[in-house]
C-alpha cells in the first residue's frame, strides 16, 4: 500500500463519518462535505492503487527485459562456439581434401553419381 491509498482510504472514511453525523444532526452542509470527501478519498485511493499497479508492471517489465538480455547473450555465445567449431572442422576437411586429391575426387564422383541416380527417378 502506498501513501495515496492510505490517505484516500482515510479521507473516504472521514467523509462517511461526516455524512452520518450530518444526517443525524439534520444539517445539509456536513452531509455535502462528507459526500465530497468520500468521492475525493475514493478517487485518491484509486489513483494510489493504479500507481502501485503501474510500478509493479514496471518492475516486472524490467525483470523480463533482464531475462531476455541474459538469454540473448547466452544464445550469442553458443552461436560463436558453434561457428568456431564448424570453421575448425571445415578447415580440417579442406586440409584432408588437399592432401588426398585422389580420395577426394573419387568421393565427389561417387556423391555425384548417387545424387544423379536419386534425382533421375524412374522412367
Amino acid at each position: 500500500m502506498n501513501r495515496d491509498q492510505i490517505e484516500g482510504g482515510l479521507r473516504h472514511l472521514k467523509g462517511r463519518g461526516q455524512t452520518a453525523l450530518g444526517a443525524v444532526a439534520g444539517r445539509a452542509r456536513p452531509q455535502a462535505e462528507g459526500a465530497l470527501n468520500q468521492v475525493l478519498g475514493g478517487a485518491q485511493y484509486a489513483y494510489g492503487r493504479g500507481r502501485r499497479v503501474a510500478e509493479d508492471l514496471s518492475h516486472d517489465g524490467a525483470a523480463l527485459a533482464g531475462e531476455i538480455e541474459k538469454r540473448g547473450r547466452h544464445a550469442y555465445e553458443r552461436g560463436r562456439e558453434v561457428y568456431g567449431e564448424a570453421r575448425h572442422r571445415g578447415r580440417t576437411a579442406l586440409r584432408r581434401a588437399e592432401s588426398h586429391p585422389t580420395e577426394t575426387l573419387l568421393a565427389v564422383a561417387g556423391l555425384a553419381f548417387v545424387a544423379g541416380w536419386l534425382l533421375k527417378g524412374r522412367r
